[in-house]
């Protein structure tokens, strides 16, 4: 009777542990019952959006990748200022640059609408960055769901751990392996540089001080970027800033990558069979980018009882 009772026991925590370990994974289908319509909803949002302005997509992108960077997958990056923390916003990588908040803000009311208080939005901007880059002609992945939103941010945080257009190669690589993310990533996922555009406060040392740059193309960048840099934007991919595709690498090649951050990857280096391989073969590129995003996605979830959804995504409840 004893053993009876001890294998009943450890029947129980076993079920226990099971239902914990599923509550904090993500699952393509978390809102299959209880949001059923949450993926058309957010897409519709996006095409609109960049039916509007074809560069925000890109910014969508950005926001996801700039979000997750930032103690995990949380949606911290879209929380306003309070009285106890000063957010991420104005980080320096994200200050009078990070946009597309409205977008989200517009798709989450949306979705209130269908399913009040079920959906986060941190799941939001996670499929957000997926239809992006579909919509503009890259690949799709498993978008995996059940994030739960933080209720707290960090503008020094932000400041430490989002990757700067300044940064060396041994320094990209560090900052993404503190992410759990490999070198294969780092170069797969610098590919999302194939849509958007920077500003010239964020390459003008590129342009002026770096010999890794053509230098045809530094000269026409030297003729609208000054020195001291301005408020002017140009394409990461000068061709098709617009389209998600390969020719990002194939500038690399080149040496006209617009961002020093950028031509590290390709600069006599560790990188450089990885950028020839992806110049060459756009299918591994997307293969790769989209391994990379799913890894990128799951950077420590607030999940189970975790965190809260936020009703405003600019504000906890």
């Amino acid at each position: 009777m004893a053993s009876y009772h001890f294998l009943l026991l450890v029947l129980v925590v076993a079920a226990r542990i099971y239902e914990t370990e599923a509550a904090n994974k993500l699952s393509t289908n978390f809102y299959s019952c209880n949001c059923p319509k949450l993926l058309p909803i957010v897409k519709k949002g996006v095409k609109k959006a960049i039916g509007n302005e074809a560069r925000i997509g890109a910014s969508l992108l950005r926001l996801h990748f700039h979000d997750c960077f930032v103690n995990g997958c949380d949606a911290s990056i879209l929380l306003d200022d309070t009285r106890n923390f000063v957010g991420e916003k104005t980080a320096a990588a994200n200050n009078n640059s990070a946009r597309g908040f409205n977008v989200i803000k517009d798709i989450k009311a949306n979705v209130e609408k269908e399913c009040p208080g079920v959906v986060s939005c941190a799941d939001i901007l996670a499929l957000a960055a997926q239809y992006s880059v579909v919509y503009l002609g890259g690949p799709s992945w498993e978008v995996g769901l059940g994030r739960r939103d933080s209720t707290t941010a960090s503008r020094s945080d932000a400041n430490n751990s989002i990757p700067g257009p300044f940064l060396s190669l041994t320094a990209l690589i560090k900052n993404f392996a503190n992410q759990g993310l490999s070198v294969k990533d780092l170069v797969a996922l610098s590919g999302a540089h194939t849509i958007g555009l920077a500003s010239c406060r964020t390459f003008a040392g590129h342009i002026y001080n770096d010999s890794s740059i053509d230098a045809s193309y530094a000269k026409f960048l030297q003729s609208k970027c000054p020195r001291s840099g301005n408020d002017i934007h140009e394409p990461l991919d000068y061709q098709t800033p617009i389209h998600f595709d390969n020719l990002y690498y194939k500038n690399l090649l080149n040496k006209k990558a617009l961002l020093h951050s950028d031509q590290e990857l390709f600069n006599g280096s560790s990188t450089d069979n990885l950028v020839k391989k992806y110049a060459t073969d756009t299918a591994a590129f997307f293969k790769d980018f989209a391994q990379g995003m799913v890894k990128l996605s799951s950077i420590k979830p607030l999940t189970g009882s975790k965190g809260q959804i936020r009703i405003n995504c600019e504000k906890v409840n």
